[in-house]
């Protein structure tokens, strides 16, 4: 029993000190035709965005196909960003079953990449980051995107909403973990 509480401190313990002289978290919101993605840095008291943007899944390509290349894309985004943390949106489970496994099956490559390259994986469910980033777990899409560009000072052109929601997923990531202000640097990547 005492091992088992002892790793999870340490980890606690490392992530702590990574948010005091700052840490790349990396959010992405699956998708079998869009993934969205947004890099951000994170301090003690304040982040910043560096990057953010989507990926369009060729829909021409059979599903395995799909799932290859956005297994492909994310694996090539983490070695070029290097993030300290990948934050990944869970399933939302919808009334279409299908859609729901396939939605599954596109997170899982993307676990796989992030486990592939040795960077930590958080997951948050849709209700939670609503919760962080709005402050009350049913926020509208609209609300959720209009949070995003003010918090970032964002240009509403330049955000697609899979990249809000990606930004919002590594946010969620940032405030749970003691981050409190965010700014924006960066531009679409």
């Amino acid at each position: 029993m005492t091992c088992r509480m002892s790793i999870p401190i340490l980890i606690l313990m490392k992530m702590r000190s990574m948010f005091e002289v700052g840490s790349l978290v990396l959010g992405i919101d699956p998708g079998t035709r869009h993934v969205g993605y947004g890099l951000i840095r994170m301090r003690k008291r304040d982040g910043e965005a560096l990057d953010f943007g989507c990926f369009d899944i060729d829909a021409a390509l059979p599903f395995p196909g799909r799932l290859k290349q956005i297994h492909e894309s994310i694996r090539s985004l983490i070695q070029k960003a290097q993030p300290d943390m990948v934050a990944v949106e869970e399933v939302f489970v919808s009334q279409n079953a299908k859609t729901t496994l396939k939605l599954g099956h596109a997170r899982g490559v993307i676990l796989l990449a992030a486990a592939l390259e040795g960077v930590p994986v958080a997951e948050y469910a849709p209700r939670e980051i609503k919760q962080a980033v709005i402050g009350k777990g049913n926020a509208s899409k609209h609300q959720m995107q209009w949070m995003i560009r003010q918090t970032f000072h964002l240009d509403s052109n330049s955000l697609a909403e899979d990249a809000a929601d990606a930004l919002a997923v590594a946010l969620c990531h940032g405030l749970r973990s003691g981050a409190a202000v965010v700014t924006r640097s960066g531009g679409c990547g």
